[in-house]
């Protein structure tokens, strides 16, 4: 039976920390350098996808459905091969699709700045005086740094196991000066929470008070199943059902799917939204990279063929999560001193020490050669109430790595806590 460390005295606890400093200064003489601090795929997993090079060549006619020729100007809303691809991956009609460049992000920073600038309907929001923007948290920290970039004020809302505390924010779209909020539904990042469907029900009947109120609706790990696929049904049906039709505008992207950088993105709305999107994108842009469109089109001709390869995905990360969840468990598991999930896909285990421990567990292993997310980073303006969240993301180094990058980071956690309880005397 392993001790439960808040059951220690402070003679064990130092015997503790002795110990585990020794082992920690053992992992500093190795001179390592390890990466765990973003979702990134692995080479295997890119190697995958070597094939979408080879879908249009000289030798290959590069036209598109509707005579469309992909080498040139035009279409830009994207092929419509490539918009029945995510109205597959999304669940939605291949109408509400239009299709962007590589990165979803780029598509969502765009609605945000177009939002500030020329409005939704309604009085630019850079206009309104303060605005704010809901976040539920753990999140997504590139989704907060856009709203510090163009000074939304974010409001964290805490995050449940099927979802964000609905409650809360039920209460607070009564504010008419909260414009949106950010989603990630499904396999979420950092927890791996899909959102169940009374979850997604309950949003999509959201009565804000703010007319141009959009929801940001990140669906990027749709079809990122580790070891099993969750649920999750369509929000933009089930908000038009709701009398809400334009409330959620939703971006995804195959940015893990194919190569990293070199995908293509969407997104998906109804027709006011599409007609705001399409009005900015008609002075932005003449037409995205639709021989990249093409490309993908080609790779993945129908919904099982992607699913295939999302499987070979899957395959490749399964072992690493499974190790790194293992590592937890063994190493750590029953000493009351960490809590983390268990997720059924995404590229993140989201990790929380007792609280006041997270900054310097990374420290701890920044020391030993392992580089993590910042403690923090996972919510808004890097300030983790309680510092105890640490996203770990296991898909980038090879197995051999990512087991010695858990040793140093267990390592560090148990370090962490006896510095802490002895400081407060527990």
């Amino acid at each position: 039976m392993k001790k439960r460390y808040l059951d220690c005295s402070e003679a064990e606890l130092k015997a503790l920390l002795s110990e585990a400093t020794a082992e920690h200064e053992a992992f500093k003489a190795l001179e390592l350098s390890l990466d765990m601090s973003r979702g990134k795929p692995c080479k295997d997993q890119l190697s995958l996808s070597m094939g979408l090079l080879d879908k249009v060549t000289s030798h290959d006619n590069p036209i598109a459905e509707g005579n469309i020729d992909c080498r040139n100007y035009g279409g830009p809303d994207g092929i419509p091969e490539a918009k029945r691809l995510f109205a597959q991956i999304l669940g939605c009609e291949e109408e509400k699709v239009i299709i962007g460049g590589s990165s979803s992000l780029n598509m969502m920073f765009d609605f945000i700045a177009q939002a500030m600038i020329s409005g939704l309907g309604e009085e630019p929001w850079c206009k309104q005086g303060e605005i704010k923007f809901l976040c539920p948290s753990p999140g997504y920290d590139r989704h907060f740094a856009i709203c510090e970039h163009f000074g939304i004020k974010m409001i964290p809302v805490a995050m449940d196991t099927d979802g964000p505390d609905i409650e809360e924010i039920e209460r607070l779209v009564k504010d008419p000066s909260v414009k949106g909020m950010w989603c990630v539904p499904k396999y979420s990042n950092p927890q791996g929470i899909t959102y169940s469907d009374d979850m997604v029900r309950r949003i999509a009947n959201l009565k804000p008070a703010a007319k141009d109120f959009r929801i940001m609706w990140d669906n990027a790990y749709s079809i990122h199943l580790v070891s099993a696929d969750d649920h999750l049904i369509d929000i933009l049906a089930e908000c038009k059902k709701a009398g809400n039709p334009s409330l959620v505008v939703e971006f995804a992207s195959t940015a893990k799917v194919t190569f990293a950088g070199g995908g293509i993105a969407c997104v998906a709305a109804n027709k006011v939204n599409r007609e705001l999107i399409r009005k900015r994108m008609s002075v932005q842009t003449i037409c995205n990279d639709k021989i990249n469109q093409l490309r993908h089109a080609r790779m993945f001709p129908d919904f099982k063929s992607l699913e295939s390869h999302m499987r070979h995905h899957a395959e490749i990360l399964e072992p690493k999560f499974r190790m790194v969840l293992d590592m937890l468990n063994d190493r750590l598991g029953g000493l009351d001193i960490l809590a983390w999930n268990h997720p059924n896909g995404g590229y993140f285990i989201s990790v929380d020490t007792l609280p006041g421990c997270a900054k310097r567990v990374v420290e701890l292993c920044k020391e030993a050669g392992v580089v993590l997310t910042s403690a923090g980073a996972t919510y808004p303006y890097g300030n983790d109430p309680l510092d105890s969240n640490i996203r770990i993301a296991p898909s980038f180094p090879p197995v051999d790595e990512l087991r010695q990058a858990m040793k140093i980071f267990t390592t560090a956690v148990k370090i962490a806590t006896c510095e802490m309880l002895i400081e407060q005397g527990v």
